[in-house]
């Protein structure tokens, strides 16, 4: 399979088997052509040559439903769902059981979608709204829209970049049923503990074009090197810290929701220069309403927040950011960049008041160019040009403008939530040095993660939240099963 986009070759004569009731992993850097094969597969895109063939026979897909007729079903890693929607119409959308005079039969729906639920052991309500669905949730709804229709050959397009650890698990072992089944699945990542935990084979894709198939016997280091082209370190390198006093302080913060629930009950800590705290906790414990009560985006009931001594509860986000705090938020699509938007223009997003962008208030497009240009190199972006809209990059090539953005001016405080959501193992390794050579600058960083290795290889301390309180502060040396305890609200704190 080939596939080019201008003078770009995203596939480069890919060759691909999977055997019936077979997991088979592709593995690749972000922007390797992963997706690229897998739309063409499901008719999204269309081959400039190649062909695809399903049991032997060939298919040409011209578009999604063909692929689903041929019995074809793909998860993407942004849901296709329909928030407004109930889970039964989401699943059954397109293909509704009607009763009498074109009415749609909502009893009918609902038991195929309990019948469906049992059958691949995916418990959901089937009438449940998903826009109040967890997101692990979401993802199994996505799961069974797709075998709803009896495919042969399942797509899951990075389907764990936004689940927990124990949804992963569960979803792991939710996959292996399938494929017991006779399902064929594809399981696109760029996680090497999670092939190698699920896969029956590996292929590695680098640039366009198949680098290897291989077991998943094989080491890390191995799959890390065939993904990258050279060899990666996949521990954090990185000396003691020299903390340099309280820069980020938090007293006595409470948050409550829109309903009135407190999410951040009574929280103190504090983050000094220097050093790198990380925020571990099961997710929806009140890390997301803490790091926006940070920025300024949700006002606190009591509390105080400063940053080198500057009150900032009462202030606007912008003050936020002018008292030197930068910002990864954990949902980049939502919170990081404006999709119609060229990356050179959300390259500089927060900075456009800034004297080497603009004078009285108009805007330099060179200076936007020669920015985005250098921090594309820099950050190593693949994209087609400085002018493309971000919506047109990978979602990894997305994180790392947000992060170019962020950590390209002189900091006080770096705020991240999940800073490598998405990310390859060669953009992590690069993330974690920028972050481990903003602390020895003397910046306050703190890490909101729900990689609990990312946790232990960032953090100078750990505090542990449950329940929107901070239940312990430990040292990055405790063991996992007691910090587990203490995310699961037991434990000596």
């Amino acid at each position: 399979m080939t596939k080019r986009f201008g003078a770009l070759l995203a596939n480069d004569r890919i060759d691909l088997v999977v055997e019936p009731g077979e997991i088979h992993c592709l593995l690749g850097e972000n922007g390797a052509g992963k997706s690229t094969l897998m739309n063409m597969l499901y008719g999204l895109l269309q081959p400039d040559e190649g062909e695809v063939r399903l049991n032997g026979a060939p298919l040409t897909c011209h578009s999604p439903g063909d692929a689903i007729a041929a019995g074809i079903g793909m998860v993407h890693q942004h849901f296709m769902l329909v928030p407004v929607f109930t889970v039964a119409e989401n699943i059954m959308l397109g293909r509704e059981p009607t009763k009498g005079f074109a009415m749609l039969d909502r009893g009918a729906a609902r038991r195929e979608v309990r019948a469906l639920s049992e059958r691949y052991g995916l418990p959901v309500n089937p009438d449940a709204l998903v826009s109040n669905l967890s997101v692990g949730e979401q993802q199994r709804v996505e799961i069974l829209k797709a075998l709803a229709n009896n495919v042969e050959v399942l797509i899951l397009d990075e389907p764990t970049a936004v689940l927990t650890p124990q949804e992963i698990d569960e979803l792991i072992d939710v996959l292996r049923g399938i494929a017991a089944n006779g399902t064929s699945i594809i399981f696109i990542s760029h996680k090497l503990k999670e092939v190698t935990r699920i896969a029956d084979r590996i292929t590695v894709i680098r640039r366009g074009a198949v680098v290897g198939t291989v077991e998943p016997s094989t080491p890390e280091t191995e799959l890390a090197e065939l993904m990258v082209g050279r060899s990666v370190q996949l521990v954090v390198s990185k000396t003691a810290a020299e903390p340099t006093g309280p820069e980020l302080v938090v007293t006595d913060l409470t948050l409550v929701d829109a309903a009135g629930s407190v999410v951040v009950d009574d929280v103190s800590f504090h983050v000094d220069g220097g050093e790198i705290v990380g925020i571990a906790g099961v997710v929806g414990n009140g890390q997301s309403e803490l790091v926006n009560a940070l920025l300024g985006l949700q006002p606190p009931v009591r509390g105080s927040i400063t940053v080198g001594g500057k009150e900032l509860v009462g202030e606007p986000p912008r003050r936020h950011l002018s008292a030197g705090i930068g910002y990864v938020p954990e949902d980049r699509s939502h919170d990081g960049f404006i999709g119609t938007f060229s990356v050179a223009e959300n390259l500089v997003l927060d900075l456009i008041d800034r004297p080497e962008f603009s004078r009285n208030g108009v805007l330099s497009p060179a200076a936007v160019q020669r920015n985005a240009e250098h921090r594309i190199e820099e950050f190593d972006i693949r994209t087609q040009s400085v002018a493309a809209p971000m919506r047109a990059l990978s979602g990894g090539n997305q994180q790392k403008v947000v992060l170019a953005r962020e950590m390209s001016r002189p900091l006080e405080v770096l705020i991240a939530g999940q800073p490598t959501r998405g990310l390859d193992v060669g953009s992590i390794e690069f993330v974690h040095k920028r972050i481990v050579a903003e602390r020895d600058r003397g910046t306050a960083v703190l890490i909101v993660s729900s990689e609990l290795d990312e946790i232990y290889a960032l953090s100078d301390r750990i505090i542990v939240m449950f329940r929107g309180r901070i239940v312990g502060v430990v040292g990055p040396e405790t063991p996992r099963d007691q910090l587990g305890l203490m995310m699961a609200g037991g434990g000596d704190a």
